[in-house]
């Protein structure tokens, strides 16, 4: 089991699970600090940030290799890890008592990498998937593989060299045409990094979703 940092609501009990999946060298800890600023205006969210399953050489953790992003072996990387993820997911949902249509995936970078891959296979749809710096792996597969269409907001800086903005407008573009409603958001003068406006924008996109799949029901 991936070791992991959970902060439950501040004063009910959980009505939604946002899962945290962080970048290449780092922790949860790190994603954890998105809670600091979300957790006011989300009273009812559950937060649970893992550390992922493999140890860098340069500290922290990876979910999948460090490789460029156009290497075929990412897929791979992937699809290996992606049942360690899911299994996480599930044992969370369970000791929460939510039912997996009350699921949000946030990631950075690699974990962004790996909120698409593992959300856009699980056979219920989240409620949302919000990738920061990060984009698609294997779209040539995707058609195939896909199973549900949650809406994913994709937030990138146009002066990031580690995940180019081009690589965030390439998987809006592959995602809408498997049919999933996606947005993506370039942020001047940001590089590889979240900023206060980063966080603003992916709390309005989290809390629109809550609020349509509260009344709306799950897909």
């Amino acid at each position: 089991m991936l070791n992991a940092l959970r902060r439950r609501p501040d004063s009910a009990a959980p009505e939604w699970l946002v899962v945290f999946l962080h970048g290449y060298g780092s922790t949860g800890a790190d994603l954890m600090a998105f809670a600091d600023y979300w957790q006011v205006s989300m009273p009812t969210v559950a937060f649970v940030a893992p550390d992922g399953p493999t140890a860098t050489k340069d500290g922290g953790f990876q979910w999948v290799g460090k490789r460029p992003g156009n290497d075929p072996r990412l897929y791979d990387d992937a699809v290996a890890v992606q049942p360690v993820i899911d299994q996480f997911i599930d044992t969370e949902l369970a000791r929460l008592n939510l039912d997996a249509s009350r699921l949000a995936l946030v990631g950075f970078s690699q974990g962004t990498l790996m909120a698409l891959h593992a959300g856009l296979r699980r056979e219920q749809t989240p409620v949302a998937i919000l990738g920061y710096a990060g984009g698609l792996v294997g779209r040539d597969k995707l058609q195939v593989d896909i199973k549900s269409r949650p809406p994913v907001l994709l937030v990138n800086g146009e002066l990031d060299e580690f995940a180019p903005v081009y690589g965030m407008h390439v998987a809006v573009k592959t995602l809408s045409e498997v049919g999933v409603v996606a947005a993506g958001q370039s942020l001047p003068n940001l590089a590889h990094a979240v900023d206060a406006d980063a966080l603003i924008l992916g709390a309005r996109f989290l809390l629109s979703a809550f609020a349509y799949r509260a009344k709306h029901g799950a897909a």
